[in-house]
């Protein structure tokens, strides 16, 4: 009802002012976060600015955030995207202006808050070789991790945790198993129990 209210809004203030960019056949339009606003069309979402101006075109690669907030949404001028490589997802970061700032590596990641993000960070070691098959064998795991803006890694969190690195397996991303709860702090669901970790500030 909210999405819709702000959307009939929208459309109103469009109209009045006749010099105004017309944007049509919107099907979802979302608040604003730091003076962007998504709006959705089919399975493309593009950002307006509080002129009502497009500033980044329609896309396929924006990802909705999950929770209240499920809609994309710029925090700490970074969106998270997606990238599919050999039909798996990865996920990364775009500015305001569109440009990719922290490239689709990860296995998962959530919005940036605080100036900080949890994302799911691969890791391959090569074990040896399979002479039957004339292959090599890599062992696959993935780490939690704290990035800044950047995509510095400001702090670990836990892992390795050991992955079965097919499309298969992969098609449901592994869950981040911790949030943010200052600008210093991190929960951490360990085995059902909560652990706070301290954001390690000195890496920056």
């Amino acid at each position: 009802m909210k999405r819709i209210l702000i959307l009939s809004i929208g459309l109103i203030l469009f109209s009045f002012y006749g010099t105004a960019q017309i944007i049509k056949d919107i099907d979802e339009i979302t608040p604003f976060h730091e003076e962007l606003a998504a709006i959705r069309k089919g399975n493309k979402w593009a950002f307006i600015n509080t002129k009502g101006e497009i500033i980044i075109p329609y896309r396929e690669d924006i990802v909705a955030s999950k929770g209240s907030e499920s809609y994309p949404y710029f925090s700490n001028e970074r969106c998270l995207i997606k990238q599919i490589k050999n039909d798996i997802y990865y996920y990364g970061y775009i500015d305001k202006s569109g440009k990719t700032v922290i490239e689709p590596e990860y296995l998962n990641g959530i919005p940036f808050n605080d100036g900080y993000a949890i994302v799911l960070k691969i890791a391959k070691e090569e074990l040896g070789k399979n002479d039957l098959l004339d292959k090599k064998v890599i062992s696959y795991s993935y780490d939690e991790v704290v990035i800044n803006p950047n995509g510095t890694i400001i702090t670990h969190l836990s892992g390795p945790e050991h992955l079965i690195f097919s499309k298969d397996k992969l098609k449901k991303r592994p869950g981040i198993q911790s949030y943010l709860i200052s600008s210093n702090l991190v929960a951490l669901n360990n085995n059902s129990r909560w652990e706070i970790h301290v954001v390690n500030t000195t890496k920056e």
